[in-house]
């Protein structure tokens, strides 16, 4: 089994970055509890932590993905 990434998952793994962006953008549903929303953030941040420091990107810009952890830590 190889540990390589393919171009595929690369792209799978930058849609679900995107997909935490939007969240994070969109702000607090109206019918989610703060509590709710506070483990949501937190999660969606630690995502995109993670998936930043990954050494596996090529040209895929982490513009949005940086100012969503900056505006939400």
């Amino acid at each position: 089994m190889s540990d390589e990434i393919t171009k595929e998952e690369i792209a799978q793994h930058y849609t679900a970055m995107g997909h935490s962006v939007e969240l994070l953008d969109a702000g607090q549903p109206d019918d989610m509890e703060d509590a709710d929303w506070t483990d949501t953030v937190s999660r969606n941040v630690e995502h995109l932590q993670l998936m930043v420091a990954k050494d596996f990107w090529t040209s895929e810009d982490m513009t949005a993905a940086n100012a969503a952890i900056a505006a939400n830590t």
